[in-house]
Formats: C-alpha cells, structure tokens, sequence
C-alpha cells in the first residue's frame, strides 16, 4: 500500500479522518494514509483472517478482525490498523465501538512494497513494546515469500519462533492452530475450508 502523512494532529482529529477513510493510522501525532492493496494481499488477508476465524469460534476463544480496524496500544497511541488480529476472550474488554483499545493478542501483517521497513522494524517495536503476545509477518510478493513469527519472551521483546522442519508452523498462543508454510506462499492460497479441515481437531 502505497503512504502519505499530513500535518501533526491530535487524537481526536485522527479519528474524525478515520470515520471517513479507515485506511488511515495515527503514528507520532501524524496521520498516515494508505491506499487500497493489491489483490493478492487481500486474497491472503482474507484466508488468515477466514482460518482464525473458524478456528477460535470453533473453541469459543475470542475475537477476529480484518483491517481496515483501529488498534490504539496506548493512551497516547500509537493507532496501528493491522491486516488481522486475534483478541483473547479474556480481553474481551478491550474492544470498543470504535475500535480496540489496547493491544491484540496476535496481529498478522501482510507485507506490501511500501510496508516492509513499516512492518518488520516500525510496528514490530511497537506492537512488542505494547504486549502484543504474537506477531507475524507474511511477504507474499512474487520471489520475496517468506513468513516470520514471533512470541513475546519472558523479559518482554520478541523471540522467533521457526516453521518446523515439515514446513508447518505451529502457533504458540493458539495450541492445535498451525499453518502450511506452502499455504503462505500459494496465489491464490488454497481454499480456507480444506485448510480448515486439515487442522480441526477430530472427534
């Protein structure tokens, strides 16, 4: 997605912006607009948040939601608007009407041409310092494929967690969720209700 800023503004004129283009973020008290993505991002977009989806409702673990969704991490933001994230049941509290106050538990990136250095060094400090418990990185650009996944250690920064030597990644917050490395790479990836139907639990 492509990027502009404007001038520093306050929080609340962010959010007057954000009504009325929610691809917007709120980044050091400027504005950060971003252009629609590719098809290919938004066709992987929809297969992670579509497989979290049926798999935390399956267990009635808690919430998924699909940018564009305002996430503030903190009283004085940042105000990041990520492709997925997850919310923990037991943090049920922290969705509002207007979007989550506070951080995720596991947010899912997807990266662009112009969202490398944004999502791999910029949110990934931020969405660390805020107690993000789970971050992943996923590049689906053609010859760059790759996916990154991280936990938030004990001592608060995060740690990576590899794709197993199947090629499968096993996801730490949500044990039984894991994922293909295969599928992350796929244009189009496969459909979600076989992927689903690979990793349910049986009986």
């Amino acid at each position: 997605m492509s990027t502009t800023r404007a001038k520093t503004v306050r929080y609340e004129e962010y959010a007057a912006l954000a009504a009325e283009s929610r691809i917007v973020e709120w980044v050091g008290g400027e504005v950060v607009a971003h252009l629609p993505p590719t098809t290919r991002h938004q066709k992987l977009t929809r297969f992670l948040f579509v497989l979290l989806t049926l798999f935390t409702e399956r267990f009635g673990l808690g919430e998924v939601f699909a940018g564009p969704f305002a996430m503030r991490l903190g009283p004085q933001g940042p105000v990041r608007e990520p492709d997925v994230l997850f919310v923990a049941r037991e943090h049920a509290d922290r969705i509002r009407p207007e979007g989550l106050e506070g951080p995720a538990d596991l947010v899912a990136e997807v990266v662009s041409d112009d969202s490398v250095a944004r999502d791999r060094t910029g949110k990934f400090y931020e969405y660390q310092a805020a107690g993000v418990a789970e971050y992943w990185v996923v590049d689906p650009r053609p010859g760059r494929q790759r996916a990154d996944f991280w936990v938030l250690g004990h001592g608060g920064t995060y740690e990576p967690v590899p794709v197993g030597a199947d090629g499968i990644y096993r996801c730490r917050l949500l044990p039984g969720l894991w994922l293909r490395s295969e599928w992350l790479r796929a244009d189009p990836p496969p459909p979600v209700a076989a992927a689903f139907d690979e990793i349910r639990p049986r009986g």
